[in-house]
Parts: structure tokens; C-alpha cells; sequence
């Protein structure tokens, strides 16, 4: 493995073990996790946040691309219950890995990207999409999914102040499953 890998996985391990305090990681930590040199970092990266925002899509990508186990466990579900297990997936890990999945989507909202975390999540969720509502032509199956991942991830960015307004507490399981089941209603206007 070379260096610039080193330091990724050294980063990666890093935000594990921080969590929410993965905003405190030095570039002094990662180097000594790394055993590299301090001047790597910003030789490979540029900076810190590049290389953290890097590894947190790393991270995301690997969940992302997860989805696709969901079949498994929900072979014997409708469409509409698979959809809303895949969103109540989602906010979960929303939810259980705050830091990291704030940064990608911020990431992605700064600098869109064909194939970044939004747009892969995007591409899971349209089959699902796609099978609650045959009916729908491309545009809109595509328009709405858009429109899913969207609310969901501003629900998620937002949900203090949806608890202010709304009195939903999105950081309690039972409430975010009702929020997204009604979304989804809302939504595929079923």
C-alpha cells in the first residue's frame, strides 16, 4: 500500500474511533496513525478537511452500496414496505454516525459530483421508486426520487428546528419511522 492509501486508512480509522469528535482530528494524528511524514498530508490532500471529506465518502460509499443487501432481508415485503426500510436504513445511519454523514452531504451539496454519496443514494433508491409507482413515466419517477432524497437529507440536516416547528423528534427512532413513512405517502401520493 502506498503512502497516500496509508494516510486515507489511518484517517478512516480515525473517524471511527472519534465519532462525533471527528472534527478534532488533528493532521499530527493522522500522520502518527499513518507513520508518515506531516507534509504528506497537504503533498497527497491539499489540506485536512480534502482528505477527511475524501475518507468520509469512502465510508458512505461503502454503506451506499450496502443498500443492495436490503433485497435479501426484505424479499417478502411489497414495494412500498421496501422502500420505507431502505429510508428508515438511511435515517438510521443518518442518525448513528452524525458527524460523518453531515460532512458528506455537505460535501456534496458544495461540489456536486456525478457519482458522489447523494447521487448513489439517489440510484439505489430509484428501482424501489420505480416499483411502488410503475405507472409514473421516467421523468417523473426521476424527479421524485430526487425529491425523496432531497427532504430526507434536509430533514436530517434540519431536524432541530422540525423539532421546534413541528414537534417531530427525528432523533428518536419511533418518530423518524412515522416522518418517513408519511413522506413517502406524500410523495408516491399513496
Amino acid at each position: 500500500m502506498d503512502n497516500k492509501e496509508i494516510i486515507i486508512q489511518a484517517t478512516i480509522d480515525l473517524i471511527n474511533e472519534k465519532g462525533e469528535q471527528m472534527t478534532g482530528i488533528t493532521v499530527r494524528e493522522i500522520c502518527k496513525k499513518a507513520n508518515v511524514g506531516l507534509g504528506l498530508v497537504n503533498y497527497h490532500f491539499g489540506n485536512k478537511d480534502k482528505l477527511i471529506e475524501l475518507c468520509v465518502e469512502r465510508i458512505v460509499n461503502g454503506i451506499v452500496d450496502n443498500f443492495s443487501t436490503i433485497r435479501e432481508k426484505t424479499e417478502k415485503l411489497t414495494a412500498f414496505e421496501k422502500l420505507d426500510y431502505l429510508g428508515n436504513m438511511t435515517f438510521t445511519f443518518l442518525f448513528e454516525h452524525y458527524a460523518v454523514a453531515k460532512t458528506s452531504i455537505l460535501a456534496d451539496m458544495r461540489m456536486p459530483k456525478e457519482d458522489d454519496n447523494t447521487h448513489r443514494t439517489y440510484l439505489a433508491y430509484l428501482p424501489l421508486m420505480s416499483a411502488c409507482r410503475p405507472d409514473w413515466d421516467k421523468e417523473t419517477l426521476e424527479r421524485k426520487t430526487f425529491y425523496l432524497i432531497s427532504v430526507m437529507q434536509q430533514s436530517f440536516l434540519r431536524h432541530k428546528i422540525i423539532m421546534q416547528l413541528y414537534g417531530i423528534d427525528l432523533t428518536s427512532p419511533k418518530e423518524r419511522k412515522t416522518f418517513h413513512t408519511a413522506i413517502l405517502h406524500d410523495i408516491l401520493e399513496v
